[in-house]
């Protein structure tokens, strides 16, 4: 009895205070009522792809609507070829065909959100990476209509966490909000990323820890992330993001 007790003050300190008080703060802000009243416009974060020559690949996250975005973020990919004059945007959306190609503005606000950069890369490197980035787009097995689902997942951070692990050297794992990107796909329970740094294991995305040299240590519960980073000082609290030097 003493161990389910510390066990419940554990979760309500660690994971439930977290949120809550984050959806307080959520619901007297002021936000767009619907998706129609949303600003869904380039938030100019990107510099002009007919300026910047160089090959390039970004990760973007940024809080979503409704009530869902007091703990859960949204996150996509950005690619552009060497000398290429636009970018190609991906995105996992719960209508239609859920891939989606340039939907939206490559640096659009989400829901009015001004998205944050994970990850950037340039250069020669990205050049490499950005046909691994494809075929891992490719191999996403939820990625015909109906195959999205909210909560735990598949989801758009579910699409995003699978590139990240098929494509190790981008060097990052979703911030803490990315509500769905523990879910891991085809029902598996474990898995290693493709250079074997990182290591998951999760009960459907309800339940599982992730521990290596790009997650640190994380547990996550019903789809919050609670986690320390022991290589990129920081702490993860669940619903309120990544803190850290």
């Amino acid at each position: 009895m003493k161990f389910l007790r510390k066990l419940l003050l554990a979760i309500l300190f660690v994971y439930l205070l977290p949120a809550l008080a984050s959806a307080g703060w959520w619901y007297v802000k002021e936000r767009p009522g619907n998706w129609r009243e949303a600003d869904w416009s380039s938030a100019n974060i990107l510099p002009s792809p007919s300026d910047d020559k160089e090959a390039s690949i970004y990760i973007f996250s940024a809080t979503t609507g409704g009530m869902k975005g007091a703990v859960a973020s949204h996150a996509w990919i950005v690619t552009k070829e060497r000398g290429g004059t636009a970018y190609n945007r991906y995105d996992k959306v719960g209508w239609g065909s859920p891939i989606r190609r340039n939907g939206y503005p490559a640096d659009a606000r989400w829901y009015s959100n001004t998205p944050h950069l994970v990850v950037s890369v340039k250069g020669e490197e990205a050049a490499r990476l950005i046909p691994k980035i494809e075929k891992a787009i490719q191999s996403y097995p939820y990625a015909k209509p109906g195959a999205y689902r909210i909560w735990p997942g598949p989801n758009s951070n579910t699409f995003v966490a699978h590139v990240l692990r098929c494509v190790p050297e981008l060097g990052v794992v979703l911030p803490p909000d990315a509500v769905g990107r523990d879910y891991l796909p085809e029902g598996k329970l474990f898995a290693i990323d493709a250079d074997g740094l990182d290591m998951h294991a999760t009960l459907y995305g309800l339940l599982g820890i992730s521990v290596g040299a790009r997650s640190g240590l994380e547990v996550h519960f019903m789809g919050l992330v609670a986690g320390i980073d022991a290589l990129r000082p920081a702490v993860k609290i669940p619903a309120l993001g990544r803190f850290g030097l």
